[in-house]
C-alpha cells in the first residue's frame, strides 16, 4: 500500500475515535412515570442508566397521599370502617378486620363464632378478587393482554357474592365492632361455592395459558431475585417473602380470634426469589383460599352474628396493636384510646410501603424491561403506601 493511502487510513481512523470519544456520555436518567399504571395508583420511578443497565433506581410515592391516618382520628368508630377499606382498594374488607379487631380487644369484646367464620369467609373472598386481578395485570405489563379480561371475567364471580351479602360490591363496609351488619342471605352459601369452582378453574387456565408460558418464565425467572435475609431486612411479607422461601403466614402462626384454625390449607412458598417465584406463590395462593372459602361455607355454625355492645361506642382507654395476613402482606393497627368515640392516634402498617422500600436494592443492575417485571411481581397499592 502507498504511504500516502496508509496515512490516509491512519487519518481516517483517527477521525472515527474522535467522534466516538465525543459521543460517550456519563449516562442518564430516565423518568418512569409519574403514570398511573392500571390499578396500582400513580407512581414515579427515577432511574440512572448506564447504557440499558440501571445503576441506581429511586420510587417516588406521595402523588395521591390522603391522611388516613389523620381522618381516622376526626372520625368516630363505625365511621373510621368506611374510610379504611378505601386504603388497599383492591383488598376492601380486609383493610376492616384489623381495626375492628384492635376496637374489640381494648373493649374486651369478643364476636360470635359464627361472625368470625363469616368474617373469615369475606377475608378469603377479598384476597380472592385482589390476588385474581394482580395476575390478569401482571400479564398486561408483560405485554399479554389475554389474561386480565379473563381476570376481570372470573373477579366477577367473587364481587357477585360479596355484593349479594353486603350490598357493597367494591367497598363493604360489612364489620361491625362486636360482629357483622347482616347475616347471609338464603342460597349464598351454595352459590358462593360454587364460585370458588370458577374461581380454580380460573387458575388453572391461567397457569396454562400464561405462568407455564415460555416467555413469560423467560421474561420473570431469575430476574429480581430477594435474597430471604436481604427480604426479612426491607419488611417483605405475605407473598414476596414467601417467594424467598419463608415459611410464614399469620392466618397459620398467629393466634387470630378468625376461623382459619378451623380450615385445611397449605401455606406455599418457593425457594427462587425471582419473579417467577412471586407470581407462582400468588397463584397458588388463590387456589388455597378458594378451598377455604369452601370449607367454612359447608361447616359455618350456626347462632348470633353480634355481640352485645353499647349503641354508642366508645372504647376505653388504652392501646392495642392488631396485624392480619392480607392480600398484599401483614397489615397492622396501632390503636390509641383516651376513652373517646374516635382513636386518640392511630398507626396503620401497610404491606405497599415495604414492597415498594426494596426497589432500589432489587432494581440495581437489572436492564430496563426488568423493571416493569420487577415492579410488577413485587405488587403494591400507591393508595396502601400514600395512606
Amino acid at each position: 500500500m502507498p504511504d500516502w493511502k496508509k496515512a490516509a487510513y491512519v487519518a481516517a481512523q483517527a477521525a472515527d475515535a474522535r467522534v466516538n470519544v465525543e459521543l460517550e456520555a456519563e449516562g442518564m436518567t430516565l423518568n418512569i412515570g409519574p403514570q398511573h399504571p392500571a390499578t396500582h395508583g400513580t407512581l414515579r420511578i427515577v432511574c440512572r442508566l448506564d447504557g440499558e443497565q440501571v445503576v441506581w433506581a429511586d420510587p417516588v410515592p406521595g402523588y395521591m397521599h390522603r391522611g388516613y391516618e389523620k381522618l381516622c382520628e376526626v372520625r368516630n368508630y363505625p365511621q373510621i370502617n368506611t374510610l379504611v377499606n378505601r386504603i388497599d382498594w383492591l383488598g376492601s374488607f380486609c383493610n376492616e378486620v384489623p381495626f375492628i379487631l384492635a376496637a374489640e380487644q381494648l373493649m374486651e369484646v369478643e364476636a360470635p363464632e359464627r361472625a368470625q367464620w363469616i368474617r373469615t369467609i369475606f377475608f378469603e373472598l377479598g384476597r380472592q378478587a385482589n390476588l385474581i386481578l394482580f395476575l390478569g395485570d401482571v400479564g398486561t405489563q408483560l405485554g399479554a393482554i389475554t389474561p386480565v379480561f379473563l381476570a376481570f371475567r372470573d373477579r366477577e364471580h367473587v364481587l357477585n357474592m360479596i355484593e349479594a351479602a353486603t350490598g357493597g360490591r367494591f367497598h363493604p363496609n360489612f364489620d361491625r365492632i362486636g360482629g357483622l351488619k347482616d347475616d347471609l342471605p338464603k342460597g349464598w352459601l351454595d352459590e358462593t361455592v360454587s364460585a370458588m369452582k370458577r374461581v380454580e378453574d380460573f387458575c388453572d387456565e391461567v397457569e396454562d395459558l400464561m405462568i407455564g408460558g415460555t416467555i413469560f418464565q423467560q421474561r420473570t425467572r431469575g430476574v429480581g431475585v430477594i435474597p430471604a435475609e436481604v427480604g426479612l431486612e426491607y419488611g417483605l411479607t405475605g407473598a414476596n417473602i414467601r417467594a424467598s422461601g419463608i415459611d410464614w403466614d399469620l392466618r397459620r402462626d398467629s393466634e387470630s380470634p378468625l376461623a382459619w384454625k378451623s380450615a385445611d390449607f397449605k401455606v406455599v412458598t418457593h425457594p427462587d426469589g425471582d419473579s417467577f417465584a412471586r407470581c407462582w406463590v400468588r397463584l397458588q395462593e388463590v387456589r388455597e383460599s378458594a378451598r377455604i372459602v369452601r370449607q367454612l361455607c359447608e361447616g359455618l355454625p350456626a347462632g348470633p352474628i353480634m355481640a352485645k355492645v353499647p349503641k354508642i361506642i366508645k372504647v376505653p382507654a388504652g392501646e392495642a396493636y392488631v396485624e392480619t395476613e392480607n392480600p398484599l402482606g401483614v397489615m397492622g393497627y396501632y390503636l390509641v384510646s383516651q376513652g373517646g368515640l374516635g382513636p386518640f392516634r392511630l398507626k396503620i402498617r401497610t404491606p405497599s410501603f415495604n414492597n415498594i422500600a426494596i426497589a432500589p436494592w432489587v432494581l440495581r443492575g437489572v436492564y430496563v424491561p426488568d423493571v416493569i417485571t420487577i415492579l410488577a411481581s413485587l405488587y403494591f397499592i400507591l393508595g396502601d403506601i400514600d395512606r
